[in-house]
């Protein structure tokens, strides 16, 4: 089945990526990173304070696992919560300055592992490919409910 066979190989590319740029970040001195974190520190790293909330629905995760990679995060030094000044019920996530030094690694990495990729594939074909992926997500997307747009 093409859907079958669509989820297997997005998530063994997202698995080889994962541990690519792990590898990447570890060679640069970040040796207390799981690959559970990088998402996390991945969406925080491309958004100025966002609640809690808001990070466990762009990662995908329960608030029980979010809870514990925050917690772990904060005690290695990456990241600080905050009481939102707007809404005192919410906390922020911010980046310290530790995390601020990781973000521009990750950055360096990134690039470096985009570099890569454009070896392997052109930049054309690469291109076509971030594109056929961004069409399918978009039109998968699930609505606010959690629901998805398909079923």
């Amino acid at each position: 089945m093409r859907v079958t066979q669509i989820g297997n190989l997005l998530k063994k590319i997202y698995r080889v990526y994962s541990q690519d740029l792990l590898a990447l970040l570890q060679q640069q001195g970040f040796l207390d990173l799981r690959i559970s974190f990088l998402e996390i520190l991945m969406y925080l790293c491309e958004n100025d304070a966002p609640s809690i909330k808001e990070v466990g629905a762009a990662c995908g995760l329960k608030k029980q696992t979010m809870t514990s990679h925050l917690n772990e995060l904060e005690k290695r030094g990456y990241i600080v919560r905050k009481v939102s000044q707007q809404d005192r019920r919410e906390q922020k996530v911010y980046l310290t300055q530790y995390g601020e030094k990781f973000k521009l690694t990750l950055l360096e990495v990134a690039s470096q592992l985009d570099h890569e990729y454009k070896k392997v594939l052109g930049e054309v074909e690469l291109d076509r490919i971030i594109h056929t992926l961004q069409n399918l997500h978009t039109k998968i997307n699930k609505d606010d409910s959690g629901q998805s747009l398909l079923i």
